[in-house]
């Protein structure tokens, strides 16, 4: 690839930290939010959710149909390829704005899953922690006739599906205290953990250079490992289909297919890990 020859010569012999966004996630049939054929959307606000009912039942009617989706989503090759650099010691550590987990099912073990994980809930009164697949056995069975009829339509990253009819859907409640359930990932005005933070930046400290792939760092979640890489004077990449906000802050901008371009890096840069940077 002959596009990526620049970045793998800026690339060679540094371990790498790695942030991917909703755009490496596209190639497992799950939508990104901001990508150039992305359907627009308003995510719900975590105000929303914790402040009305009526919005808070239509999200986990729609989030029922679309858990089903995203439960059966795989990992693409893009993932694999990145597992395989971590096996490899190419990446050090990878921060994902993505909460379907797919990067633990290709096989990345150093993972900082930033915005939460999609497969878990948890009740926002005594803190319980349960698996989302007991949750859709249980909304299942107070929801027979919606389970079997329920229309996907288009799914967003964080499974919310696109369904219309929703004014009947029974929710569910934690077993332990009666309280709140909540999907354990963050919504929209609220914020991400201060310890997962700190862990994050710590590995772009570690990494002698960022590696963005699949993110429009809209969100300032994202785009601050990017100003703070710049700020260290680390090479930044990014690979992503369209314009994102870090891009005045990357030596490099490839607008190239995901999966593909981490696939050529995977392939080549192990070889070239020990030569000097």
């Amino acid at each position: 690839m002959e596009l990526l020859a620049p970045a793998l010569e800026l690339l060679a012999g540094r371990r790498l930290a790695v942030l991917t966004g909703a755009g490496l996630s596209t190639d497992s049939g799950i939508p990104d939010y901001r990508g150039p054929t992305s359907v627009p959307r308003t995510p719900m606000t975590y105000q929303q959710f914790v402040g009305d009912e009526e919005l808070r039942r239509r999200y986990w009617a729609r989030n029922h149909v679309g858990w089903r989706h995203m439960h059966h989503a795989a990992p693409n090759p893009g993932h694999y390829a990145l597992a395989a650099m971590e096996s490899n010691s190419v990446v050090g550590g990878l921060i994902t704005q993505n909460v379907d987990r797919l990067h633990e099912d290709a096989g990345s073990v150093n993972v900082i899953d930033l915005h939460g994980r999609f497969d878990q809930v948890v009740c926002l009164n005594c803190g319980d922690a349960t698996t989302r697949t007991s949750l859709a056995r249980r909304l299942e069975e107070l929801n027979p006739a919606y389970a079997a009829t329920g229309d996907a339509g288009d799914v967003a990253p964080d499974a919310d599906a696109d369904v219309a009819h929703t004014a009947h859907f029974v929710v569910a409640d934690c077993l332990v205290c009666g309280g709140m359930l909540k999907p354990d990932f963050v919504y929209f005005g609220e914020n991400v953990p201060k310890d997962r933070v700190a862990a994050a930046y710590d590995m772009v400290d570690d990494g002698d250079a960022l590696l963005v792939a699949g993110s429009s760092l809209t969100v300032m979640s994202g785009l601050r490992f990017v100003r703070h890489a710049a700020k260290q004077g680390k090479p930044v990449v990014i690979i992503n289909r369209g314009a994102t906000r870090g891009d005045n802050l990357a030596d490099m901008k490839l607008e190239t297919g995901v999966s593909e371009a981490l696939g050529y890096l995977a392939a080549e840069l192990p070889g070239l890990l020990q030569q000097p940077a």
